[in-house]
């Protein structure tokens, strides 16, 4: 018997493979290649256009770090946008927490939430059917233009890199508006790449932020299937004092909203604003 291998795409020269059990299925949607691989050693595997987006075995590292992080720095996040994350673990993680009495989640590839309901059911739970949830599937930025002034609290893009349908969400449009519609400590949190291969996309998504938020920094997550070290989340906010929080504030913010996590904890979150020198230099001064 031949083993059969998924080879990822998203770099020319370097990358990572998987042996997987079987195909179980493959869209070619309006906006893109949508992909679920059965696996030995990862779990179900979701790839967009042949590069990974997540696998059961690890999504939450990504998952509870995309989410915990920014609003139990917040402390009273009432509502929440979400960008993309059409698998739901997003969405799933935000109505973990107590406070959050709105989730409104927008996915143009309404392929990537049929597909990820029917094969990878555990990543979302039951987070489709919470009353809190607003599920759109249609276009983030034009959600996002015509939201009133002030409207969220956090706003979470999880998003593809910033190439093909994610590209126009990298934009300064794009960011002129998302700081319009944050509340006066609001703050938006988005994935910016692992930049030992992609340091353009901190940089560049860093100095669009810095047009239209105080305060621009970066906190970071090691996802193992993201290849090539600490991914990076970048961060723009109205309220610096947010990265700056004790492990003891995150640590009673997270009892009085039932948060635990198997890999965020208080002391990770307060670490992971603590950067390598690397990946420091590539943010504004």
């Amino acid at each position: 018997m031949t083993d059969t291998w998924f080879n990822e795409t998203l770099y020319p020269d370097w990358g990572q493979r998987f042996r997987f059990v079987r195909q179980l299925a493959r869209v070619k949607s309006p906006f893109q290649d949508i992909a679920v691989f059965e696996t030995d050693s990862h779990g179900r595997v979701l790839t967009l256009d042949g590069v990974v987006q997540i696998t059961e075995r690890d999504e939450f590292v990504y998952q509870e770090m995309l989410t915990h992080v920014p609003l139990l720095a917040h402390g009273n996040a009432r509502n929440v946008l979400i960008i993309g994350a059409g698998d739901g673990g997003v969405l799933r993680h935000v109505l973990m927490h107590k406070g959050v009495a709105r989730a409104v989640m927008a996915e143009i590839d309404g392929e990537v939430i049929r597909l990820s309901k029917e094969f990878m059911p555990g990543i979302s739970g039951d987070a489709w059917n919470d009353p809190r949830a607003d599920v759109i599937v249609g276009d983030g930025i034009d959600y996002v233009k015509k939201a009133p002034d002030a409207s969220f609290d956090v706003i979470i893009v999880d998003s593809t890199d910033p190439i093909g349908v994610g590209e126009v969400l990298f934009t300064d449009e794009f960011y002129r508006h998302a700081a319009r519609i944050l509340t006066p400590s609001g703050l938006i949190v988005n994935q910016c790449g692992v930049p030992f291969m992609q340091a353009d996309e901190l940089r560049d998504t860093s100095l669009r932020r810095k047009q239209f938020f105080p305060h621009v920094t970066a906190y970071v997550a090691a996802v193992p299937t993201y290849v090539g070290g600490y991914m990076t989340l970048g961060w723009a906010g109205k309220d610096a004092s947010l990265t700056q929080l004790s492990v003891e504030e995150i640590t009673k913010r997270a009892a009085a909203s039932g948060i635990t996590g198997a890999y965020w904890s208080p002391h990770v979150h307060v670490a992971s604003f603590w950067l390598p020198p690397y990946i420091a230099k590539h943010l504004p001064k």
